[in-house]
């Protein structure tokens, strides 16, 4: 909507993205939902498309479109199906991100550029029973044993977990939290039955236990004690990242609302000319609008090293907001076709709720806005 100046290779990026997105990804978008699962040949082709490693430098195997190129890239993707979004997502922005930021050269160079390239697969393993928001809680641990630290506990609600080759999981060591690569092979580890969900049911989600596992030295990620900052970082990104899906999906839902309202006809005329829908359509497009305007100008920020804890909850506040009013908006102008399966209407409507409470709920976010809100007397984009 908004005319952002792209790069040609922006550009290009974006048309190549959207090109299969509209052609091999939006006609089963239906059938991943009803059998929640992603073929493996659409992963598969994510990765030779280079756009698992979007946002990463060449030297790992990357695109090196950086955060900017990582918003088109999800963008376009969500408008055909969130579910394969959430999987990007949770492989690339806080997966792979918590072994570049946190990682030493070494680890890098040895695992990334098959994660860049989609021949293995990461998720990000944090969350427990009893450290959602209160990450710091966890009760994962490991002790060191020579060259190899011993890992057990259990994750849950982990995204891609049952599909995972490579996965970041933060423990509790005698010095704090500390990152640790764990590989599918290690022995002692496996992943429950993927959950039932309401929404973006074509991305796994599972359970990961950790008993007795043995985590060589060099899969530390970062210095122990360094896991809860390293963390943080991983989820300010993560966080910057779920506006793109978000901002793709109300685009698709603006569009096939108005296309509806033009063609559906009551009382002898298109319900476009009713003032009750164009109301429904106006704020549609204005909260698409701001979030567009609000989520490129943090990927700008975040590519010029600017990029802050409070940017980013704002944008995941306001963008998983954004999405359930617009959901709700097109299921209201579409009435009983929308509440129908037989249009993805539905479909969205279910994929949006999950975003007001992963990536840290948004009770959180408001707890790190108005921190820095109060911090700086209020004026705090004097100071960002």
């Amino acid at each position: 909507m908004l005319d952002l100046t792209f790069t040609e290779e922006q550009i290009l990026l974006r048309d190549m993205v959207r090109d299969f997105a509209n052609n091999e990804l939006k006609p089963i978008a239906a059938e991943i939902d009803d059998k929640e699962e992603i073929p493996p040949e659409i992963i598969k082709k994510i990765g030779e498309l280079g756009l698992f490693g979007a946002a990463f430098p060449s030297e790992y195997g990357g695109s090196d479109f950086g955060e900017t190129g990582y918003i088109i890239v999800q963008e376009e993707i969500a408008r055909a199906c969130l579910s394969t979004a959430t999987l990007i997502g949770a492989h690339s922005s806080i997966g792979m991100n918590s072994i570049f930021l946190g990682g030493d050269e070494e680890m890098k160079m040895r695992l990334m550029p098959s994660l860049c390239s989609g021949e293995k697969i990461c998720a990000f393993g944090l969350t427990e029973q009893g450290a959602g928001s209160d990450a710091f809680n966890l009760k994962t641990n490991a002790v060191q044993d020579g060259n190899y630290w011993i890992l057990n506990g259990e994750k849950q609600w982990i995204t891609n977990g049952p599909i995972a080759d490579i996965i970041a999981v933060y423990a509790r060591t005698k010095r704090g939290i500390t990152a640790f690569v764990v590989e599918k092979e290690m022995e002692g580890f496996s992943h429950g039955a993927p959950e039932r969900k309401l929404g973006i049911r074509g991305s796994k989600t599972s359970t990961l236990k950790f008993e007795n596992v043995r985590i060589p030295k060099e899969n530390m990620i970062g210095k122990e004690g360094s896991g809860f900052p390293i963390a943080m970082h991983v989820l300010n990104m993560g966080r910057l990242g779920l506006g793109a899906p978000c901002l793709g999906a109300m685009k698709e839902l603006l569009e096939m609302s108005t296309t509806f309202a033009k063609n559906r006809y009551q009382f002898g005329e298109p319900i476009s000319h009713f003032q009750a829908v164009q109301f429904m359509l106006a704020e549609m497009a204005t909260l698409v609008y701001t979030l567009e305007s609000m989520l490129y100008r943090t990927a700008a920020l975040c590519d010029a090293g600017k990029l802050t804890s409070v940017q980013s909850g704002m944008v995941k506040l306001y963008a998983s907001e954004s999405f359930d009013r617009v959901s709700d908006l097109a299921m209201q102008v579409h009435g009983g076709m929308g509440f129908s399966r037989e249009l993805p209407i539905e479909r969205y409507y279910r994929d949006s709720r999950i975003n007001r409470i992963f990536e840290g709920t948004n009770e959180i976010q408001k707890m790190v806005i108005a921190k820095d809100v109060i911090r700086f007397n209020g004026k705090l984009f004097e100071n960002h």
